[in-house]
């Protein structure tokens, strides 16, 4: 190895100058990332198990050839609007577009938050709401769920009361536990706290209660939605945010300006036109989800928690995640996420719901790691 030079020193001076400049709390901070084995049956992100028929995808691109390129996209795609409000049955003007709905989180905790305020969400949940509000310069308040993984909305409520939180966010169902809020929760919510409550649907075609039906209602409730995961458009990144019309209108002043690209826009209204087609296939992989829990619920050691989500949380009593994560991928060609590394999931992993054929994969590979 060579030996350090003196330029090797400057250099290392002149990147800690650089990252001093950077918040503290941003570099104490994980960065969201993933890095993945390649495997014969990919079961770790919580996609759609199927891609768009060639039929589909032509559609989308016929259709995008025809727009001119080299011009930058409506400011505020219209016609894309309107057909989002009749999907999900709101007003047009409280609707915005985002490059996958990770960019409308953002959007909305910049609008929000700033320094010293706090956010409330349940723990564990996706990690994005707790890197987001520390580069923001807010406090991330994390509120364990019941046993079992089941909300705890008396939890939350207190802890949203004592911290004056300024956002609650809720992913329902939420990932990685597959949980799913209990009727009238946000209700609750909405009546003890003054907070906004930032709702993240990304898996809620799948199952349990939506948050849209109280925007008529109230203000303080922000809704998102991905095509990501029912529609499997994850490949093109694609994204809602639903919200009353002033409220909007703020969170759309951090949304970057054209955020969403030609192609994109396009096979968003070309899939939103054949909603039929997906219902189905959500119906499939529901009860596929079903299927591979009762397949796995008698397993020695393994609990399966229930989901409303596309995905399972298994739970080992007495094998290490990662041992049984590594025997998936090195025996049998099956990746599914390890998420033992968050301290209430040390014994978890999780698993997508992929086609039935890779779920019967799944579920005999777990039998032999298992000896079952």
């Amino acid at each position: 190895m060579p030996h350090p030079t003196a330029a090797d020193a400057e250099l290392a001076e002149a990147i800690a100058d650089a990252l001093a400049l950077i918040k503290p709390a941003v570099r104490a901070q994980a960065a969201y990332t993933l890095v993945a084995p390649a495997t014969r049956i990919k079961l770790n992100q919580n996609e759609h198990p199927l891609d768009l028929p060639e039929a589909l995808k032509r559609e989308i691109l016929e259709r995008a050839i025809r727009e001119p390129w080299n011009r930058y996209p409506e400011f505020a795609p219209r016609r894309l609007l309107e057909q989002l409000a009749a999907h999900y049955g709101w007003d047009p003007d409280g609707i915005l577009v985002g490059n996958g709905s990770n960019e409308l989180i953002q959007a909305t905790l910049a609008t929000t938050l700033g320094t010293g305020d706090t956010l409330v969400a349940p723990t564990p949940t996706f990690a994005l709401y707790r890197l987001m509000a520390s580069v923001l310069g807010a406090r991330y308040a994390g509120v364990p769920f019941a046993p079992g993984f089941a909300y705890d909305v008396d939890a939350i409520i207190r802890r949203a009361q004592s911290e004056q939180a300024r956002v609650i966010v809720l992913n329902t169902p939420n990932n990685p536990t597959g949980s799913a809020l209990p009727d009238g929760a946000l209700e609750r919510l909405l009546d003890a706290t003054s907070a906004l409550l930032v709702v993240d649907e990304a898996y809620q075609d799948f199952g349990g209660p939506s948050a849209i039906p109280l925007l008529a209602t109230s203000p303080r409730v922000v809704v998102l939605r991905t095509f990501s995961k029912a529609l499997g458009l994850a490949g093109l990144r694609f994204g809602a945010a639903l919200a009353h019309p002033a409220v909007a209108r703020e969170i759309a002043k951090a949304k970057l300006p054209y955020n969403v690209n030609v192609v994109t826009l396009t096979a968003a209204s070309v899939l939103l036109a054949h909603a039929g087609r997906h219902a189905e296939a959500v119906a499939t992989i529901v009860a596929t989800r079903e299927r591979t829990r009762e397949q796995l619920a008698g397993l020695p050691g393994l609990t399966v928690h229930p989901s409303a989500a596309n995905f399972l949380l298994l739970e080992f009593a007495d094998r290490a995640p990662a041992d049984v994560f590594r025997r998936l991928v090195d025996d049998h060609g099956i990746l599914l996420r390890d998420v033992s590394g968050t301290p209430e999931l040390r014994h978890c992993l999780r698993l997508s719901i992929g086609t039935p054929d890779e779920m019967e994969a799944t579920v005999r590979a777990l039998r032999a790691v298992l000896g079952a």
